[in-house]
C-alpha cells in the first residue's frame, strides 16, 4: 500500500472528509464499473456505488491493511449490489437436495471468434442464480468459497450453480451460433 493511501485511509478513520473525498475519487471510477456489471440501470449503479462508500466509511475500523483497500471496498460494492437485486425479488435456490456434479472450473473455451461483449451479454440473459454466480467466479476472480459468503449459499451450491451456469451459457452461445 502507497503511504499517500495508508494517510488517506488513517485519515477517513478519523472522519477527515478531505480524505474520504480523495479516496473516493480514487475509486469511484473502478467501483462504478464493477457495480454496472450487476445492475444495468446507471443510476442504480451509481447509488449502490455511493452506497457501498457509505458502507465503506462507516466501517473503515474493520479494514485491515493486509488487504487491498481496492479488494475490500470491492466486495462492498458487489454484496450492495447483491443486496439490491435481492430486494427486487430475484431469488438464489439454495440447492441442496439436488446431486453435487463434477466440476471442471478451467474449461472455459469459447471459440475465438466469440467476442467479449458476445460472452458479457449471454452471461446478462442467464437465470440471474447462474448469472451471479458466474460474474463471481469468472470476472470477479472470487472462489467457491468466497462465493457462498457473499451469497450466503453452501459451496456445493456455488459449485453447482456454475456448472449449471456454464452449460446454459455454452448452450446459448452455440444456438446463437457464435462458433462453439
Amino acid at each position: 500500500m502507497s503511504k499517500e493511501l495508508y494517510l488517506l485511509i488513517s485519515k477517513s478513520k478519523k472522519g477527515n472528509q478531505k480524505a474520504q473525498i480523495k479516496l473516493y475519487d480514487l475509486f469511484c471510477e473502478a467501483m462504478f464499473f464493477i457495480a454496472c456489471r450487476y445492475l444495468k440501470n446507471e443510476e442504480e449503479a451509481k447509488d449502490a456505488m455511493q452506497d457501498a462508500f457509505l458502507k465503506a466509511f462507516l466501517n473503515l475500523e474493520s479494514y485491515k491493511k493486509d488487504n487491498s483497500f481496492g479488494a475490500w471496498l470491492k466486495k462492498i460494492v458487489i454484496n450492495t449490489c447483491i443486496d439490491i437485486l435481492k430486494k427486487k425479488k430475484l431469488e438464489t435456490i439454495s440447492l441442496d437436495n439436488y446431486p453435487l456434479e463434477i466440476l471442471d472450473d478451467t474449461n472455459w473455451n469459447f471459440d475465438a471468434n466469440i467476442e467479449k461483449k458476445e460472452i458479457l451479454y449471454a452471461i446478462d440473459s442467464l437465470n440471474f442464480k447462474y448469472q451471479i454466480v458466474i460474474k463471481l467466479y469468472l470476472i470477479e476472480g472470487y472462489d467457491h468459497e468466497e462465493i457462498s459468503e457473499i451469497l450466503k449459499i453452501p459451496v456445493k451450491t456455488s459449485r453447482t450453480q456454475l456448472r449449471r451456469g456454464k452449460l446454459a451459457l455454452r448452450n446459448l452461445l452455440k444456438n446463437e451460433e457464435y462458433g462453439t
